[in-house]
């Protein structure tokens, strides 16, 4: 049994809630203990995690949010400044799964929120599990 912490950016709450559950679901399946740890935005979230990795308290991280394109050139910044700062860690070896959904609208990220339709909050849990699992197998 392993700690993961899921990091949320909370905007949407109805669609992060969603996706937690989705995420919560698959690491508790698979038998480990997860905290959920709530920052302002979407660009926070790879910060966040790199002040838990610091803590060495969890073995894996989901990251879960909502980001919705606007009228501005915003949204690219966000979607994708969150992923590389993401995938920066991943690449050093972290075991963090990407869900964060960047979507043109809000009936597109319920689909993809929501467990029973395509539950990204648990694919995101499932890539972190299998990145640990890798983790031990080069170790």
């Amino acid at each position: 049994m392993a700690r993961f912490l899921i990091v949320e950016a909370r905007f949407y709450d109805h669609l992060n809630e969603m996706l937690i559950a989705g995420a919560r679901a698959a690491l508790e399946d698979a038998g480990h203990e997860v905290d959920v740890l709530t920052v302002p935005g979407a660009l926070e979230i790879p910060g966040a995690i790199s002040l838990a990795i610091e803590s060495q308290q969890y073995a894996g991280y989901v990251a879960i949010g909502v980001v919705i394109r606007g009228e501005t050139y915003h949204f690219e910044i966000v979607a994708g400044e969150s992923a590389r700062g993401i995938m920066a860690l991943t690449m050093d070896g972290m075991a963090i799964g990407n869900g964060i959904l960047t979507t043109e609208n809000e009936q597109q990220a319920i689909v993809r929120a929501d467990p029973s339709q395509l539950d990204k909050g648990g694919e995101a849990a499932k890539a972190a599990l299998a990145l640990l699992n890798l983790q031990a197998k080069f170790a």
